[in-house]
């Protein structure tokens, strides 16, 4: 979804599916994409949020494909200063770290 960025795309990008309401019709579906710093979260919002909207329009239509099923997507945009420096945001953003390897 935030290929939509195109060379703009923040490298320290998260999306974090904070719900997701499958029983409801249309399926609720409401994410947070985290950035690292306030000069990236303008990158994602765009004049005046045209590009977030943008983004949620290409991913909602790719989410209906997948499910087949009309979505309501609610996207917001965060600052989470300093997520890619400490391990514990990372993983709980699904990035797999790899773990020190011992020395021989």
């Amino acid at each position: 979804m935030l290929n939509k960025l195109g060379d703009e795309l923040p490298y320290s990008c998260a999306v974090e599916i904070e719900s997701f309401k499958e029983k409801a019709i249309p399926v609720h579906i409401a994410a947070t994409i985290y950035v690292e710093r306030e000069s990236q979260k303008g990158m994602v919002i765009g004049a005046g949020g045209k590009k977030v909207k943008e983004i949620g329009t290409l991913a909602r239509v790719e989410i209906e494909k997948l499910l087949s099923a009309k979505v309501f997507l609610e996207l917001k945009v965060k600052v989470l200063e300093g997520w890619t420096s400490e391990a514990r945001l990372m993983k709980k953003f699904g990035y797999r770290l790899e773990s020190s390897r011992k020395r021989k």
